[in-house]
């Protein structure tokens, strides 16, 4: 027994001493991109033709990066409202617009669909477009339901010949997916807790010319139509936590208040959640937008060290006896709340093109963004056949975890989620 675990250590000695030192410092360019973390290669074939659903603010930010991709073309922009429309050509001036998405749907100039609409309309959309044969990138979370979520799900799995992606941008991060290969070998140790926020003085209140776009545009602030924070924010950070630690929460506690914006809002501007997984490990979460004070990060604590992760940054803070690997003395060194952390650097590969050490030299935020990575991603699955970065189920999952979270905050209580609610039946 003790010649097996001798054995499993030095291969994970072995791996870290490759992956640390090598991604940060020596890695190549094979090695990346056998492991999917830059994603240079050239997608062959023509460029995929896009249509996108819903150009409010997330789905111009959304067309801003799909426009900026040699290998899309945006040919055609759907909105019931005609100003949204207006602004989007601004951003892809050669698309056609439709004020009618099924229209755009029976489009032969619309192979893939981004579905960028208000949460509770997403269920009605997605079936059509996959109905319809198209590809289908789906904005997390999926729906406003539990049920709705599960009917978009189990439609992807059971359509042929199409892609479904969910909008979990973190699996497409190069940073995110950069990291999690030493974290899932057990450079934490035993995990010890996860405390992730998400902070930033914002209303969500929209003004319009009439009462009902009002209404409209303002959808996150009614019981009806929203999942609020956890639904709208936190659930990237929560399906981060279930990615790396591979594990789902079991049970959630919940609260909430109206602390700033009193303005007739049904939907609390600042919460507290504590999330319950197995081997009695906790993940709270608080976020507020009352506060833009120390932004957004995930903190996973462990036995052996503590991973900081920022959207763009991450920071690994060793503890004083955990084993030494040997990769450290490459590394660069920050200093993260009065600790010395490790810094993780996701285009190590660039810079050494470019003759700079990755870490020492150059920018240390990665070349491109998550939501650009996830397009880049999607359209290489549509043109190569090969795997999504977020798929139909990991949508549902995320979607189920942020609904009970709501469920929670809007109750104050503690809500059970149980292991059947994950599977698509």
């Amino acid at each position: 027994m003790k010649e097996r675990i001798d054995e499993r250590t030095a291969e994970r000695r072995d791996f870290l001493k490759t992956a640390m030192a090598g991604l940060m410092v020596l890695f190549t360019e094979e090695e990346l991109r056998a492991a999917a973390i830059l994603d240079q290669e050239e997608i062959k074939g023509p460029p995929v033709r896009f249509g996108l659903i819903g150009i409010g603010q997330w789905g111009r930010e959304l067309l801003t990066n799909l426009s900026r991709l040699p290998m899309a073309r945006v040919t055609m922009l759907c909105d019931t409202y005609e100003p949204a429309l207006k602004k989007g050509v601004e951003l892809a001036p050669k698309a056609t617009t439709n004020t009618d998405y099924r229209r755009l749907l029976e489009s032969p100039e619309v192979e893939a669909v981004i579905v960028a609409t208000p949460t509770h309309q997403h269920r009605e959309i997605v079936l059509a477009a996959l109905q319809a044969g198209k590809h289908v990138y789906c904005e997390a979370p999926l729906a406003h339901t539990i049920d709705d979520a599960a009917a978009i799900a189990r439609a992807a799995r059971q359509a042929t010949g199409v892609k479904f992606q969910a909008g979990l941008q973190g699996r497409s991060n190069a940073l995110y997916r950069h990291i999690i290969q030493f974290v899932q070998t057990g450079v934490l140790g035993a995990p010890a807790q996860v405390y992730s926020q998400w902070n930033r003085k914002l209303s969500w209140r929209r003004p319009a010319p009439t009462p009902e776009r009002e209404r409209e545009i303002n959808w996150h602030l009614t019981k009806a139509t929203s999942i609020g924070i956890p639904g709208e924010l936190g659930i990237h950070q929560f399906d981060l936590t279930s990615w790396y630690l591979r594990s789902m929460p079991v049970a959630v506690q919940g609260s909430g208040s109206v602390m700033n914006w009193n303005d007739g809002r049904e939907i609390p501007d600042t919460i507290q959640v504590v999330f319950e997984h197995q081997k009695s490990l906790r993940q709270i979460f608080v976020a507020t937008l009352a506060s833009s004070f120390s932004g957004s990060y995930t903190l996973m604590q462990g036995s052996d060290s503590s991973l900081m992760l920022r959207e763009n940054r991450g920071w690994m803070i060793k503890e004083a006896d955990s084993p030494l690997l040997g990769w450290e003395v490459y590394a660069k060194k920050e200093d993260v709340h009065n600790e010395t952390g490790i810094c993780m650097v996701a285009d190590a590969t660039k810079l050494l093109e470019a003759g700079k050490e990755p870490g020492q030299e150059g920018s240390m935020e990665p070349t491109r963004n998550a939501p650009s990575l996830a397009f880049y991603n999607f359209i290489r699955s549509i043109r190569e056949d090969t795997p999504v970065a977020a798929t139909a189920l990991h949508g549902y999952q995320a979607t189920v975890v942020a609904i009970r979270a709501h469920e929670a905050v809007m109750s104050g209580s503690r809500v059970e989620i149980p292991a059947s609610l994950y599977e698509l039946k």
